[in-house]
């Protein structure tokens, strides 16, 4: 990764396609949506740019919608997802940590045989 404010859409996608068992599909229209263990999602990013949104921590949700820039994402905010609008608010490294963390989340809840392989 480059230095710089925030991470570019190809730097989301090439992130979290490099997080083990990652795949991505197009799903709704278009829209590009990385999973884990077959469909548990764990990022979603608009192919026109609208925004990218991803599970945070259930204590730190609030924190996170306080920001500026950073809303809960619709459809999803209940299950603690927040949605970045380009050029995303967040630094690099920590967009690149809660990227990791959400895919790590979505992990945890799966059934041990599966998580063999997918801790980070």
């Amino acid at each position: 990764m480059k230095q710089g404010q925030s991470l570019s859409e190809q730097e989301v996608v090439e992130l979290c396609l490099s997080l083990p068992g990652a795949r991505e599909d197009y799903k709704w229209g278009g829209i590009r949506v990385f999973s884990v263990a077959g469909n548990k999602m764990f990022a979603v990013l608009d192919l026109a740019g609208a925004g990218l949104s991803f599970k945070v921590d259930s204590e730190l949700f609030l924190g996170y919608v306080d920001r500026p820039g950073v809303r809960p994402a619709p459809y999803l905010a209940r299950a603690y997802w927040i949605s970045l609008q380009p050029p995303y608010p967040l630094a690099r490294a920590e967009l690149a940590d809660l990227l990791e963390r959400s895919h790590q989340l979505v992990v945890n809840r799966l059934p041990k045989r599966l998580q063999v392989g997918l801790k980070r």
